[in-house]
């Protein structure tokens, strides 16, 4: 896993599919699903960990954006 598709893929396997319009608020909701997934024992602690580092990265770029932009 490297990409935010990446995640996307992984919750897809449980039939969750995130889209709220804005991709800054559709990364915070897959961060909350990828945590009730962890804390049901439904993925491992390593794909947590890797998916959780990937959301972060991706969260912050999508701040940048938004300061530079905004």
């Amino acid at each position: 896993m490297k990409t935010l598709y990446d995640v996307q893929q992984l919750l897809k396997r449980f039939g969750i599919y995130v889209y709220l319009g804005k991709r800054l608020y559709d990364i915070e909701m897959m961060k909350i699903e990828l945590e009730r997934l962890y804390d049901n024992s439904l993925v491992s602690k390593e794909d947590y960990m890797v998916a959780e580092l990937i959301l972060r990265r991706e969260h912050r770029i999508e701040l940048e954006k938004e300061k530079h932009n905004g």
